[in-house]
């Protein structure tokens, strides 16, 4: 059977001074992430407020939400990986041995790097190209699409940046993620 963390886990200081800086950078992701749901939702309840009781225009307040909580799932993804709070199916990984175990975390580990640097690139390059072109959204705002475009490479540059901190941690075994320590 497995046990489960409780969940109030917060991630064992690590002995490896890369990784320990990685996990602070990945827990100011998480607070600003916090903050950006925060807003939308104080954002959201204004916009109620003003739609329903004053009978107002609420003309950015959707388009803002939205950006906001887009940008806090991207901005929030290292702190997740941090902290272990993604979905995990760890059926196969308990059946392995622990050698085993250790290749498949390597394996899944360097697939996670692989794809988030490539998620990386193409939000760089996206994010780019809207900030060189000059994009502004089709509204009455015209919101410059390069700052809600930023949290793209922000956020999966923060994410890759965990992850090769996961990885550094796998392999030095500062820490023993994964089940490993069985």
């Amino acid at each position: 059977m497995a046990s489960h963390a409780p969940s109030t886990y917060v991630q064992p200081a690590s002995t490896n001074p890369f990784v320990r800086i990685v996990q602070k950078i990945s827990t100011v992701a998480g607070w600003a992430s916090a903050l950006m749901i925060l807003g939308a939702v104080l954002l959201t309840c204004q916009m109620i407020f003003v739609r329903f009781v004053l009978n107002g225009s609420t003309v950015w307040q959707t388009e803002i939400v939205v950006y906001l909580v887009i940008a806090a799932t991207l901005v929030g993804l290292p702190f997740v990986q941090c902290q272990r709070g993604h979905v995990n199916v760890d059926l196969i990984p308990m059946a392995l041995r622990v050698q085993a175990r250790f290749g498949l975390a390597c394996l899944t580990l360097c697939g996670s790097i692989i794809i988030t640097a490539v998620m990386l690139f193409y939000g760089y390059d996206y994010w780019h190209f809207a900030l060189s072109r000059g994009w502004t959204s089709d509204t009455v705002t015209a919101v410059p699409l390069w700052i809600p475009y930023l949290s793209l490479p922000v956020g999966f540059g923060l994410l890759l940046l965990q992850l090769s901190a996961d990885f550094v941690a796998l392999l030095t075994k500062s820490e023993t993620p994964f089940g490993l320590e069985a």
